[in-house]
């Protein structure tokens, strides 16, 4: 990982056991001074023994003043008390984990065990600067948001006045006056809901997503969507079935309405790429610590090639356009992000032209039951 100088043998990482062996290494051959991102080195004892250039600016300190001192010591510099937080006294395992170090100012920290004989003798903890990124995905968020918002008032107006003239308030439309104002309703219709899924995805990116949390039913939450979706299936000539768990399931700390939306952009889309005559089905099932959901169909499923996809912004797979040309993209990238704010993990299973069987769970948990005496369902 160093440089060597003809006729004199230097020292590698891993014979670096102390402060005093850096010198042997010599700083002016060090690899790591050329590396655009922070690296701060800990031995066994969590004491900090390198810091390179970056780290220095990217923290504000010399290294003069830390090389030495524990990781709990550090936590007297200003700069280095984010940090301490994030890591802890034993340097907890993190992979490009955000942190705030100062205003306007993100870190992403990764720590990396570094081993010898299966030993752990240091750990290296890498600073990457994503500051930029991060405020420009701010300003994106804050557009959307602005713009979405601009939107919503003049849609919801039209809205009110073409459903005026469907009532025929202003006089009984003729055949052919109907049929465009009701088009023009639907089309109408189909912008809301798009500007609302901009608003939700923008709430997600600014971490401002769950707002009011209770102990709910995800059984009953279920089954008031799918009563709510007997006419959609009716009409595309489809078989669904509901399993429930013989015993009954507890309760779950869930935002109601946004656990909603996770389930029916799931459920919606089984529905809407499964062909008449096809199946939906949804399971229920619970272990000590989660209940887990499926949301199965026979539909034409995702190609292979497109899967890694599925859950980020804009995605519509090929297959899919061709049946449903109209669509946002954002259903799963939004229930993902639910799903994961509530503690659960969501993953599927897919075969083109054979289905989809969508998972996920959610963690049984009862934080502050004691003061949530408001129950949904």
């Amino acid at each position: 990982m160093f440089w060597k100088r003809k006729n004199k043998k230097k020292k590698s990482f891993r014979d670096i056991k102390d402060i005093k062996d850096i010198r042997e290494v010599g700083d002016d051959t060090i690899i790591t001074n050329y590396l655009t991102d922070g690296l701060l080195v800990f031995d066994k004892n969590s004491r900090l023994f390198l810091v390179n250039p970056q780290a220095e600016r990217l923290l504000e300190v010399r290294k003069e003043k830390i090389l030495g001192k524990s990781i709990l010591e550090l936590n007297r510099f200003p700069s280095f008390k984010p940090l301490v937080s994030l890591l802890g006294g034993e340097i907890r395992r993190f992979f490009r984990e955000e942190l705030q170090i100062r205003v306007n100012f993100i870190l992403e920290i990764t720590t990396v065990p570094m081993t010898a004989e299966e030993k752990k003798v240091s750990t290296l903890v890498i600073l990457h600067n994503v500051t930029r990124e991060k405020l420009a995905d701010r300003m994106k968020s804050e557009f959307v948001t602005l713009a979405a918002h601009q939107l919503r008032t003049p849609s919801s107006g039209v809205k009110w006045s073409l459903q005026i003239l469907l009532d025929g308030d202003l006089g009984k439309l003729n055949e052919k006056q109907r049929k465009i104002v009701e088009e023009a309703y639907k089309a109408n219709d189909k912008m809301i809901r798009m500007v609302r899924d901009l608003l939700n995805v923008a709430q997600i990116e600014e971490g401002k997503y769950l707002s009011k949390i209770v102990l709910s039913s995800i059984e009953n939450i279920i089954q008031s969507i799918a009563d709510s979706y007997k006419e959609e299936v009716e009409k595309r000539k489809l078989k669904f079935e509901f399993k429930k768990p013989k015993e009954q399931l507890p309760k779950l700390m869930l935002d109601v309405e946004k656990m909603e939306i996770a389930i029916k952009n799931i459920f919606d889309n089984a529905l809407k790429y499964t062909l008449p005559g096809g199946k939906v089905s949804i399971s229920l099932k619970r272990d000590e610590k989660e209940i887990e959901v499926q949301i199965q169909d026979t539909g034409v499923g995702i190609p292979q090639e497109q899967q890694g996809k599925v859950f980020t912004k804009f995605f519509r797979g090929d297959n899919i356009i061709k049946i449903e040309t109209e669509g946002t993209g954002l259903g799963l990238f939004m229930s993902k992000n639910i799903i994961e704010a509530h503690g659960g993990k969501i993953w599927f299973e897919s075969r083109e032209g054979k289905g989809s069987t969508f998972y996920f769970t959610i963690p049984i948990k009862k934080r502050f039951g004691e003061f949530l005496t408001e129950e949904f369902y």
